[in-house]
C-alpha cells in the first residue's frame, strides 16, 4: 500500500523531530510525536504493516530510556510478532527486534532472558548475513557486555576481541564502531583492575573518535568521561578533573544545559570532589544534578534515586546523619517503586542505609538491612558473586564492631574464599 507523498513527509517529520527530542532527553516532547506517527501509520497502512513495527520499536526505545520497562517490553513483543508475521521467522529485522528485547532485559538485570535473546539474534544474523557481517560484530559486542556485567570477564574479553577483529576486517581500522569496541574492551580491563591496559585502549578510542568525528561530538565527550572515571578510580584526581570539566562543557555546548548527560557529568565531578573532601563543591554539583534530572526525567526516575543516594552518602561522610537518612530512605522507596523489590539497586540502597545505621551504632536497625541485601544479591547473582562477598564482609564488620567475633569470623572467611576463587591466580596478568 502506497502512502500519499504529503503523508510520507509528515511521518518523516514526526520521526525526525521525535529523535531530536529523544537525543536531548526531552522525553515528554518525543512521546506524543511517536504516538502520532504510530497512529498515522496504522490508519494509512493497516495494523499489520512492517512500518507499524518500526513505530512500535521507536516508542519502546523511548519508554526504555525512561525506565518504563513494562510498556517497552509490550511494544517490543508486538513489533517482534508483527515482523515475524510479515517477513517470516528468519529476517534481519527479526534479529534486530530480538536484540532490542535482549537489551531491555539486560538493563533490568534479567540476565538469563537477555542472554537467550542475544544468542538467538546472533545465530540468526550469522545464518542470514554471514559470519563476517558488522551486525554479527554488534551481536558479539552485546553478548560480551552482558557477560561483563555479570563478572564473566574471560568470556566477555573473547567476544569483544572477536568483534573488534571482525569490525576491522569489515570496515577498516578507522571506523567509529572500532573506537566503540576499543572502549568496551577497556571497560572490562578497568573492572578487573588492569588499569594500564584500560588506559591505553581508552586513549586509542579517544584519538580515533576525535579524528573521525571531530573534537566536538557527544561520543568524544563520553570518551573523555570514561578516561576520567579510570583516573578517578586510581586516585589520579588532578588528571581526572580537567577531563570531567572538558566533557561537561562539551555536553553543555552540544546538547544544551538541560540534558541528562550534563547531569551525569555534574554527578561525576561531584564524586571526585567528595573523594577529595571538597564537600561544599560536591554538594553544590549534586544538588544541580538532582534538579536537572527531576526537570528532564521527572521526579520518579532511577537516576534521581541514584543522585539522592549519592547526596546522602556525601552527608553521611561528613557525619550529617540526620540529613542523610531521609535521602537514603527516599532513594530506597523510589527504587522499589520503579525497579521492583528484586533489583541490584535495591541491594545498594539497603547496604547504604545499613552502613549509616552502623556508623550511628544503631546496630539493631543495620543488621536486618544487611541480611536483606545479602539474600537479594544471592538470589540475583548466585552464591559466588563478588558482590555477595562484599555483602558478607559488611555483615561480618557489623558483628565485629559489637564484639561478636564468633559470628563475624565465618562470614569473613566465606567472603575471603569467594574473593580468592573469583580473583584467582588465572586472572593475573
Amino acid at each position: 500500500m502506497n502512502i500519499p507523498e504529503n503523508a510520507k513527509e509528515l511521518l518523516i517529520g514526526l520521526d525526525n523531530l521525535a529523535i531530536i527530542y529523544l537525543e536531548q532527553g526531552y522525553y515528554d516532547k518525543a512521546e506524543p510525536l511517536y504516538l502520532q506517527a504510530l497512529e498515522l501509520r496504522k490508519k494509512l497502512l493497516g495494523e499489520e504493516h512492517p512500518d507499524v513495527a518500526q513505530s512500535l520499536n521507536n516508542l519502546a526505545l523511548l519508554y526504555s530510556e525512561q525506565k518504563r520497562y513494562e510498556q517497552a517490553e509490550s511494544l517490543y513483543f508486538q513489533a517482534l510478532e508483527l515482523l515475524k508475521k510479515n517477513s517470516g521467522e528468519e529476517h534481519p529485522d527479526v534479529a534486530q527486534s530480538l536484540n532490542n528485547l535482549a537489551l531491555l532485559y539486560s538493563e533490568q538485570k534479567r540476565y538469563e532472558q537477555a542472554q537467550s535473546f542475544y544468542i538467538q539474534a546472533l545465530e540468526l544474523r550469522k545464518k542470514l548475513l554471514g559470519e563476517e557481517h558488522p551486525d554479527v560484530a554488534q551481536s558479539l559486542n552485546s553478548l560480551a557486555g552482558l557477560y561483563s556485567e555479570q563478572g564473566y570477564y574471560e568470556e566477555a574479553e573473547s567476544l569483544y576481541l572477536q568483534s573488534l577483529e571482525l569490525l576491522k576486517k569489515a570496515s577498516g581500522e578507522e571506523y567509529p564502531d572500532v573506537a566503540q569496541s576499543l572502549n568496551n574492551l577497556a571497560v572490562i580491563y578497568e573492572e578487573q583492575g588492569y588499569y594500564e591496559e584500560a588506559e591505553s585502549l581508552y586513549l586509542q578510542s579517544l584519538k580515533l573518535l576525535k579524528k573521525l568525528l571531530g573534537e566536538e561530538h557527544p561520543d568524544v565527550a563520553q570518551s573523555l568521561n570514561n578516561l576520567a572515571v579510570l583516573y578517578s578510580e586510581q586516585g589520579r584526581y588532578e588528571e581526572a578533573e580537567p577531563l570531567y570539566l572538558e566533557a561537561l562543557e562539551l555536553r553543555k555546548k552540544l546538547l544544551g544545559e538541560e540534558h541528562p548527560d550534563v547531569a551525569q557529568s555534574l554527578n561525576n565531578l561531584a564524586l571526585i570532589y567528595s573523594e577529595q573532601e571538597r564537600y561544599k563543591e560536591a554538594q553544590s554539583l549534586y544538588l544541580q544534578a538532582l534538579e536537572l534530572l527531576k526537570k528532564t526525567s521527572g521526579e520518579e526516575h532511577p537516576d534521581v534515586a541514584q543522585t539522592l543516594n549519592s547526596l546522602a552518602l556525601l552527608y553521611s561522610e561528613q557525619g550529617h546523619y540526620e540529613q542523610a537518612e531521609p535521602l537514603y530512605l527516599q532513594a530506597l522507596e523510589l527504587r522499589k517503586k520503579l525497579l521492583g523489590n528484586e533489583h541490584p539497586d535495591i541491594a545498594i540502597s539497603l547496604n547504604s542505609l545499613a552502613l549509616l545505621y552502623s556508623e550511628q551504632k544503631r546496630y539493631e536497625k543495620a543488621e536486618p538491612l544487611y541480611l536483606q541485601a545479602l539474600e537479594l544479591l544471592k538470589k540475583l547473582f548466585g552464591e559466588e558473586h563478588p558482590d555477595v562477598a562484599t555483602s558478607l564482609s559488611n555483615l561480618a564488620g557489623l558483628y565485629s564492631e559489637q564484639g561478636y567475633y564468633e559470628q563475624a569470623e565465618p562470614l569473613y572467611l566465606q567472603a575471603l574464599e569467594l574473593k580468592k576463587n573469583y580473583w584467582g591466580m588465572s586472572t593475573l596478568r
